[in-house]
């Protein structure tokens, strides 16, 4: 009993005797307060007390494409926390291999009554007809397709862009690379608009600016950055630290140092990316002040509050490691050797 004490009021940021007054139904607790401290009994996995057990709890989902990028782990840790904190339930569903589809997903959260649901990721015409016509909240996070009717928050991709290329810029670099998602994945779209405006304004062009699409894993960022190491770029921008790591193992393959011949800039900075070798300089998505705006646009809907289907975009942090440095310097040509 002491244990469970303890650990749910860590859990909810409250002292022990205040858990203690909820569980045996005394007053003196605020209904938010009540509400957080159920809530956090069920995310821990413990069972109510008997009186307590007629007071459902509030679902929330939250939606992700994938695990494997730290970066969704990392926004669901966040937004969730938030919304124990406001004495929701957050219901966690992750699309994988054979597992459900979002559609499904979309399906079982109806069913199941939720408040609301946030999207990291993907979301379908259909699926976003089916939530509209029950009236259901939504917020999309970082949303991977443009959709309207829905509050949007996302990283600011051009200005995530442009710092890149400024940085690598003001190192000497003038063949620069950008190797993006899919090209109807939206942050994708928008990076690689951002940079061919910055191409066309360049003294180089476009020809000295390539772009590859490639699949978010570790072995689609080493296939494209193959392809485009060879145009001879000396610098590339990722649009993933994931994809960033593929470029640089291409890299390697290809008898290149980073960063002595090739610059890498990655885009994230999810876990251990100080600890990478080369350590990685990224781009870093302000993960805290996006999830918790996410779930205040979330909770004001459920509260009655419909905001304005809108935009709120979030300016990233260019993160300088040791995967960046001064653009190589031509070797001199026979004629020009002393």
């Amino acid at each position: 009993m002491v244990r469970k004490l303890v650990q749910v009021a860590q859990k909810v940021g409250v002292s022990e005797a205040t858990v203690s007054r909820v569980l045996n139904g005394k007053p003196g607790v605020s209904d938010s307060t009540r509400q957080a401290v159920l809530t956090a009994l069920d995310v821990l996995g413990y069972e109510r007390p008997t009186q307590l057990r007629g007071v459902r709890a509030r679902l929330v989902g939250l939606v992700l494409p994938e695990l494997q990028n730290p970066i969704f782990p990392a926004l669901a840790e966040v937004a969730g926390g938030a919304l124990v904190q406001l004495g929701f339930t957050p219901v966690l569903c992750t699309r994988s291999a054979g597992g459900l589809t979002e559609a499904e997903y979309v399906t079982m959260l109806l069913d199941q009554q939720v408040c609301g649901v946030i999207f990291c990721g993907g979301l379908t015409l259909d699926e976003s007809a089916a939530l509209k016509e029950r009236g259901v909240p939504v917020v999309l996070l970082n949303a991977a397709v443009d959709h309207g009717g829905f509050p949007q928050v996302s990283t600011d991709d051009v200005a995530a862009v442009q710092q890149a290329y400024a940085h690598l810029t003001s190192l000497g670099h003038t063949r620069i690379g950008l190797m993006v998602g899919p090209a109807d994945h939206t942050p994708s779209r928008r990076k690689a608009a951002a940079f061919t405006a910055l191409a066309d304004r360049a003294p180089t062009g476009r020809t000295a600016h390539p772009i590859g699409h490639a699949i978010f894993s570790f072995e689609g960022g080493q296939a494209v950055a193959t392809d485009l190491i060879t145009t001879g770029i000396t610098a590339l921008i990722c649009g993933s630290d994931v994809l960033a790591l593929g470029a640089i193992r291409a890299a390697r393959r290809q008898g290149l140092t980073v960063p002595h011949h090739l610059s890498v800039v990655g885009y994230d900075d999810s876990a251990f990316m100080n600890y990478t070798d080369p350590p990685l300089t990224t781009l870093r998505q302000p993960i805290e002040a996006m999830s918790r705006a996410a779930v205040t646009l979330l909770t004001n809907q459920i509260n009655g509050t419909n905001p304005t289907p809108t935009e709120l975009l979030h300016e990233p942090e260019l993160v300088v490691r040791h995967s960046t440095a001064p653009a190589p310097t031509p070797a001199p040509a026979d004629g020009d050797r002393p």
